[in-house]
């Protein structure tokens, strides 16, 4: 919500829950990620790994959903297209503390076209108007949904327009987190289909305009900071994938460049904060190997930062329970 210029002519908009989001990425924003993400940002919405509504309904849910206090505020990613699921899905999601459900409506995997959800139901909007406002019944934080801009041989603004208008004014969702690519759901795979359709960033700015009721996130293309500011003039946030692992570092900046937060981040501290996370995961079977993989790219671009990513890729394997290994690395940054 904007403050009311009229009761407080000083006042500043106040700033979106949105402004800096880290995409879902299967086999990448997992718990182990998004500890290491929240010591480099204070700020930035962290995301899970899609999760299906079978696997909390039918499988361990401690393993999906386990996380951190430290990660707040963090979002639960569901992959489903039955409304009751969907909600009984989202109930279990708050109750283990999530503090928004998302709805995903863009993965193009077999996997999911398999099961007829993620992408498959851009066709679909009736169904997914019907899932949100089944899940903002059972709940009682945001329900937001994660889009691309059309599937197949949807080309038009006015059709991605249509989907949104359907599932905003029918469902109730207020957040639409825009994916600024088609998918593909055949002749494309899930890699191509994040690099081989041209990206459309103007459909999500043009829908901030036209409904500036709704929360409009840019999703696809950002990866320097500059980029994510001019963004940040024309919609309500900007949500990174691929950018914040191949360079996790660069999440040590955001809160300064995106928040005007001055307050140091220090990577070696907080590498620190999460050797000492390691050892416990260790110690409750987690292995090395696991592990590392968050903070491969944390010195990207700095001094040493080859020779540490090498032995942490070498020796990890060789001494999966040994967090010394981390320490070692840390001492060729030097």
């Amino acid at each position: 919500m904007t403050a009311d210029p009229t009761s407080n002519p000083s006042a500043k908009p106040a700033v979106s829950p949105w402004r800096f989001c880290v995409a879902p990425m299967l086999d990448w924003t997992d718990r182990h990620y998004r500890f290491l993400a929240r010591q480099l940002s204070r700020r930035a919405r962290l995301y899970s790994e899609m999760v299906t509504t079978g696997a909390l309904l039918h499988g361990d849910v401690e393993r999906h959903l386990r996380f951190d206090d430290c990660e707040h505020p963090v979002a639960l990613q569901l992959g489903g297209s039955d409304p009751r699921a969907l909600a009984e899905a989202a109930r279990i999601g708050v109750d283990w503390g999530f503090d928004e459900i998302n709805l995903n409506v863009g993965c193009p995997s077999d996997r999911v076209q398999n099961g007829a959800f993620g992408a498959c139901l851009m066709a679909e909007p009736n169904r997914v108007a019907e899932c949100v406002a089944a899940m903002r019944e059972a709940v009682n934080v945001p329900v937001t949904v994660k889009s691309r801009i059309g599937v197949d041989h949807q080309e038009t603004y006015e059709e991605f327009r249509q989907f949104v208008d359907i599932v905003a004014d029918e469902g109730g969702a207020e957040v639409f987190l825009v994916h600024s690519r088609k998918a593909w759901l055949s002749g494309l795979s899930p890699k191509q289909n994040r690099d081989v359709p041209p990206l459309r960033p103007e459909f999500a700015t043009r829908l901030k305009q036209e409904r500036p009721d709704l929360t409009v996130v840019l999703n696809g293309g950002l990866t320097e900071i500059e980029s994510m500011q001019r963004a940040l003039d024309q919609v309500d946030g900007v949500m990174v994938g691929r950018a914040a692992y191949q360079n996790v570092g660069m999440l040590a900046t955001i809160d300064a460049a995106l928040f005007g937060d001055e307050r140091p981040v220090d990577r070696l501290a907080a590498l620190g904060t999460y050797r000492g996370y390691a050892v416990t995961q260790i110690e409750r079977g987690t292995r090395l190997p696991t592990l590392i993989k968050p903070i491969l790219t944390l010195f990207q671009g700095q001094p040493g930062a080859r020779a540490y990513r090498r032995h942490l890729s070498e020796q990890a394997p060789r001494r999966p329970d040994d967090p010394g290994v981390i320490d070692e690395a840390i001492a060729l940054l030097r």
